[in-house]
């Protein structure tokens, strides 16, 4: 990942110095269990444990360098190990193993790891969205159904159903997580032919994964759903970035995202304040969108086993972790900073002088006997009129004989009453602030 989007904790778990902790772990952890089952000398497993090089820069070029004549950068790691731990000893490192046996366990390994610290970060953000949604549980705005005006809302309700969908995403997020904590240490093939299935067993409970019946390889639908719920997150993050940029626009000017001293919105023009979180955030959808469609492809391989997911997943799977994760703490951030203008959404409201009110006008008629065609083109003529002579409707409407023939002064009033049209609307905070008590 490059450094603009990197995490110290995603870099703690995918890079090379972390990568190959694992493979030594996994393979310490395999001599242990071949020791326990009299196929390595007891003494051979501890003197390898014991002597074990240090996984440090220092090691990962030593790896780098060897590769470059074995082209093959898991006989290069073991060719290093072998020789920090020296003979006759380190020769029973890596007894009846397979490359994808320390390759797709340390990837399950890696990939649940993150899968946690995702989680972290998503119960972050639902908790901000749910601070944020019940303070504005009575803050009206503007409902908008194609971007044009529609009834009345609140903000409360706008970011609880965000918080509520996140939280369908974290538990996507859990379950992707049961389906890659798992490990293969069955040999080529799969078929334990050189490798009793104890020993998968005995590296399995240590390192906390499920062993899993596999080929060569662990399936490849386990690392796309971890992909496709990095991708649900990533959509739901636009979704909600997409919304704060429309929000943000000038015409509209409800919300902002914070602003900080000294910050810069244009190069060129001074009193530019942009959505840049907002927009980052929409662009970077796009990328872990993009690399579900490569990690789905990598489900279909030859036969037991070939390598045509190996590089794609050395560049998806850790860059897509890193991503998903960057998202959820800017937007956490953002949400955290934005500041909502309460007053605009009130004035937004208020903009087309009552026509949000034209459903609840359109059942009164009903309901005081007309028909309900009838009813819609009186309301429709008289929203346009209302529009173009900036005439409130209710007063448009209290003008019509035929409205007034069906309904009485006070039930017309009743209809342009905003409290009513948002009674229910904190229906959507409850059930956020229900996540909390669970």
């Amino acid at each position: 990942m490059i450094e603009r989007y990197s995490l110290p904790e995603m870099d703690a778990i995918f890079s090379d110095t972390a990568r190959f902790s694992r493979y030594l772990e996994i393979e310490l952890h395999a001599l242990d269990g071949q020791a326990a089952r009299g196929v390595v000398p007891v003494a051979a497993a501890a003197a390898c444990r014991n002597r074990a090089p240090s996984v440090d820069e220092a090691f990962v070029v030593a790896v780098g360098e060897r590769e470059s004549i074995t082209n093959h950068d898991v006989a290069a790691f073991v060719d290093v190990v072998q020789d920090r731990i020296g003979l006759p000893d380190g020769a029973w490192v890596h007894h009846g193993l397979t490359s994808s046996d320390v390759v797709d366990t340390a990837w399950c390994a890696m990939l649940r790891d993150a899968a946690e610290v995702i989680d972290t970060a998503l119960a972050e953000l639902i908790g901000v969205l749910a601070r944020e949604a019940t303070t504005h549980r009575d803050t009206v705005m503007i409902g908008r159904t194609h971007g044009i005006h529609a009834e009345p809302t609140t903000f409360g309700a706008k970011v609880a159903l965000w918080a509520l969908q996140v939280d369908r995403d974290r538990r996507r997020m859990k379950s992707a997580h049961y389906t890659i904590s798992v490990c293969k240490l069955s040999g080529a093939v799969g078929t334990y032919s050189n490798i009793d299935p104890e020993v998968e067993r005995h590296v399995g409970q240590a390192m906390g994964l499920r062993p899993v019946p596999a080929t060569q390889v662990i399936s490849r639908d386990r690392h796309a759903e971890f992909l496709s719920a990095c991708a649900s997150i990533a959509g739901t993050i636009e979704m909600i970035a997409v919304e704060l940029r429309h929000l943000q626009r000038t015409e509209v000017a409800e919300v902002r995202e914070g602003f900080a001293a000294g910050q810069k919105g244009s190069s060129a023009m001074p009193h530019k304040r942009n959505p840049i979180s907002a927009e980052t955030l929409t662009g970077l959808a796009r990328v872990v969108r993009g690399n579900l469609q490569a990690g789905l492809q990598n489900v279909a391989l030859w036969h037991e086993r070939d390598i045509s997911h190996s590089s794609v997943e050395r560049i998806i799977l850790p860059d897509t972790a890193t991503l998903t994760c960057y998202m959820v703490k800017r937007l956490t951030r953002l949400v955290a900073e934005w500041e909502v203008d309460v007053e605009r959404m009130r004035t937004n409201v208020e903009s087309t002088h009552g026509a949000v009110f034209s459903q609840s006008v359109l059942l009164a008629l009903v309901q005081g006997g007309m028909s309900r065609d009838a009813a819609y083109r009186i309301v429709q003529d008289a929203a346009r009129h209302s529009h173009d002579t900036k005439t409130h409707l209710h007063d448009v409407l209290a003008g019509m004989s035929e409205v007034t023939a069906a309904v009485d002064p006070a039930e017309l009033a009743r209809a342009f009453e905003l409290g009513r049209l948002v009674r229910h609307a904190g229906r959507a905070v409850d059930a956020v602030v229900q996540l909390g008590a669970h």
